[in-house]
């Protein structure tokens, strides 16, 4: 014996639902509205975050880089300080081939103290820049 369970109209309500959602779009674009699925949306907010991603990453990157060169160069200029004597000499070239060239110690030490302050004040404004920086 097969006993028959009826549904109560279940696939109806669902045929009904479907209708519906398909009237509302057709009318929507009769009216002119753009209908883009959800998904194509999804996809596109997706894309455009790790673009972005991608780019702050590069930028943090070169921020990194850029801190490092100039530990290095403080470095080297501390060291440059400390055990500078009298017989140091001071040379500046431009593209055109001009020089400039001393050997007076307190215009060396006085280019090499306010160039080191210039480079730690820099180093200090990227330090900064990495902390706040969000991805």
């Amino acid at each position: 014996m097969e006993t028959k369970v009826k549904q109560n109209g279940t696939a109806k309500r669902q045929n009904a639902t479907v209708k519906k959602d398909i009237q509302k779009k057709l009318t929507e674009q009769a009216v002119g509205k753009t209908v883009i699925s959800e998904k194509t949306v999804i996809a596109e907010k997706a894309t455009i975050n790790l673009d972005d991603r991608i780019q702050k990453f590069e930028k943090l990157r070169g921020l990194a880089t850029q801190r490092e060169r100039l530990t290095q160069t403080l470095s080297e200029l501390t060291k440059f300080n400390y055990n500078q004597d009298d017989s140091a000499s001071f040379h500046i070239r431009d593209s055109h081939n001009l020089e400039f060239k001393t050997t007076n110690t307190n215009l060396i030490k006085l280019v090499t103290t306010h160039l080191q302050s210039t480079l730690e004040q820099r180093k200090y404004e990227i330090e900064a820049q990495i902390v706040e920086f969000e991805l």
